[in-house]
């Protein structure tokens, strides 16, 4: 998948105003429109002014695609960071905002970025309220595990008075609970936008998980890969397994192989029921790097009967 550069499309610099936008989208789509152009390929350059137009007219996915447009060139090849859209606050549900009329087809760049938040909202059902606010936040494991406080940082996109795209922030100070799923939905009663009555609606915070070195979830299970010499596997061995919420002592059972799973129940993400813990075995050899090492290999390979490739009669 390419990157497009929206602003490239529609022939204005990127600190174009808003109206700035629309003259030369109608512009361009009097040109291209395919019921009166001659151009070449007339009606798929109508359909990506269209997609651009769609993005640079609406303030919020224009901050949030002017995020990535430092980043990227047109025509280059792009996948949506994993922190994409982690911090923007949007008004009404899914997030980063998407496009509402299920008739219009835009191409694999634009649903990567807005598809997912407007499939979402079809699913949901009635729109949210204007003064609800939409946000994901990324949180880490340990916070899943144990619940904590922190104070996180919201950009909201705005319009000023010369038409340009400004990004407001604020920070708010949120209890994450012990057992919080990925995907889940905190509510902030009042910490949404005023409406027409002056009344403050509802901030939603979507829950992500940040990137671990060692742990991984998926629902309330917990994955993670432990590495053993190989006479753990062989003879067996207790070894004290880290985890987000403390520490367990995992029991290897003798003859391990590598790739081995191990399955501790109730030892992942807290909850009514918690989630297991699955355990990988890695078998990490040591090296034989010096006289002495080399010599208990050596004495291994001719004492020890072994053939590790007995299907291929070697």
């Amino acid at each position: 998948m390419q990157f497009k550069d929206y602003y490239e499309v529609l022939g204005v610099s990127r600190d174009a105003s808003a109206d700035d936008i629309k003259r030369a989208y109608r512009k361009l789509a009097r040109k291209f429109h395919p019921d009166v152009s001659k151009e070449p390929a007339a009606e798929e350059r109508f359909k990506e002014l269209g997609e651009a137009y769609e993005v640079l007219r609406d303030p919020e996915k224009r901050a949030a695609y002017d995020r990535l447009g430092s980043r990227f060139q047109a025509g280059q090849e792009f996948q949506p960071p994993p922190d994409w859209g982690s911090g923007f606050e949007y008004s009404g549900a899914g997030g980063p905002p998407g496009f509402d009329s299920d008739e219009a087809a835009f191409s694999e760049f634009f649903e990567s970025l807005f598809g997912a938040a407007r499939r979402s909202r079809g699913q949901r059902g009635a729109p949210a309220a204007p003064a609800d606010h939409h946000a994901r936040v990324d949180v880490d494991i340990e916070d899943a595990f144990n619940g904590a406080e922190r104070t996180i940082t919201l950009q909201s996109p705005q319009l000023d008075a010369a038409g340009q795209v400004r990004v407001v922030e604020r920070s708010l100070r949120v209890r994450i609970p012990a057992g919080v799923r990925e995907g889940q939905r905190l509510r902030l009663a009042g910490q949404g936008a005023a409406g027409p009555d002056g009344r403050h609606g509802d901030l939603y915070l979507e829950i992500g998980f940040r990137a671990h070195p060692l742990w991984r979830v998926v629902e309330r299970d917990l994955y993670t890969v432990l590495p053993v010499a190989p006479w753990e596997a062989a003879l067996g061995a207790a070894v004290q397994l880290p985890l987000p919420g403390g520490r367990v002592e995992l029991q290897v059972p003798a003859g391990s192989q590598g790739g081995r799973k191990l399955r501790l129940k109730g030892r992942g993400l807290p909850g009514k029921p918690p989630g297991d813990l699955y355990v990988e075995l890695r078998i990490v050899l040591p090296p034989a790097d010096d006289a002495k090492a080399a010599e208990l290999w050596r004495r291994m390979a001719a004492e020890v009967p072994f053939n590790p490739r007995p299907q291929s009669g070697a």
